[in-house]
């Protein structure tokens, strides 16, 4: 089968389309063949690198990047508890440093309870934007445990992970403040945001102009990092998505009565029950499913590059 992996790191260039066996189906799996696999922050940070500790010396060279697939159901294992059939279309959570290695392949073996049905009406790309992103929303508004009714904060709201927080803090019942660049205020106003602030280094004082009190939490996901935190009440919080010494990260600090809540999604790996309810909402338009280009996938650096330049907005999808 066709995969897109690295054997050494570094640039995009450095991805490569490589011929390597279909995956064999044991008990409790299910064989997806993949149609769509997003690009996302954390395949940059394994094609440079930084997740080698977690991946040498448990899987073979070459390190496939990709944690969400979409696709259709090719096989199901023995003694595999699911309603799902062969024939179809799903979406998967994938975690490229599991023994069933990154979504950037034509086939992928993955534990049952990775693997729900895509949103009725979503093409292969769109439903591959939903699942990591969608959980790591999901993850972080359940770890601040907020109450209907509280204002949240979210940084970087017009991105795939910030706009999939706002809508769901939204289905949550939560107040949201998200900041904007002047081009995307429509677009964060149309995932519900309550009130939205420019987006800038001086971020925190425009939240408090909107709650002079503070919020009673902050998704990171813009990794502001202590910028953010003059925006939080006392006895706050603030959800972070990178956790700190990764690339693009500056040390909080001192936070004071403020609690930091890592937000790490391979915890939701097998959240099936979660996984499916972002389904549910997808499909009744409670959230947005934005593909912001499609790829080939012998065209992954070209997809990298682009991602890395900045500026985009949903998802980059590579089609295998």
């Amino acid at each position: 089968m066709k995969a897109v992996g690295v054997f050494h790191y570094g640039e995009p260039d450095v991805l490569e389309v490589v011929d390597i066996p279909i995956p064999e189906v044991g008990s409790g799996q299910i064989r997806v063949r993949v149609h769509a696999a997003a690009v996302n922050p954390s395949d940059v940070l394994l094609r440079r690198g930084y997740t080698d500790p977690m991946l040498a010396g448990r899987l073979d060279p070459p390190y496939r990047p990709g944690m969400d697939a979409a696709g259709v159901v090719d096989e199901i294992g023995p003694d595999t508890d699911t309603d799902l059939q062969v024939g179809d279309r799903v979406m998967a959570v994938v975690i490229p440093i599991d023994p069933s290695g990154g979504a950037y392949a034509q086939y992928i073996v993955l534990d049952a309870r990775q693997v729900v049905r895509a949103p009725a009406g979503s093409s292969h790309a769109e439903a591959a934007t939903l699942p990591m992103n969608g959980l790591t929303a999901r993850l972080a508004l359940d770890v601040l445990g907020l109450a209907p009714g509280d204002w949240i904060a979210v940084t970087g709201a017009a991105g795939a992970l910030g706009g999939y927080t706002v809508q769901l803090a939204k289905a949550d019942g939560l107040h949201v403040v998200a900041d904007a660049a002047p081009a995307d205020e429509e677009l964060v106003r149309s995932l519900g945001a309550d009130r939205i602030v420019s987006r800038g280094p001086d971020v925190a004082a425009r939240i408090r102009e909107v709650v002079p009190d503070g919020v009673a939490a902050v998704v990171d996901a813009a990794v502001l990092g202590p910028k953010a935190l003059p925006a939080i009440r006392p006895g706050g919080q603030i959800a972070l998505a990178r956790s700190e010494g990764e690339p693009g990260t500056t040390p909080l600090g001192a936070t004071g009565d403020v609690s930091v809540r890592d937000v790490f999604v391979p915890e939701y790996r097998y959240a099936h029950d979660k996984l499916d309810a972002l389904r549910v909402l997808a499909e009744e338009g409670r959230l947005s499913l934005r593909v912001a280009g499609e790829y080939p996938a012998d065209q992954a650096a070209d997809a990298h590059r682009r991602f890395e330049a900045g500026g985009v907005r949903g998802r980059l999808v590579l089609k295998f």
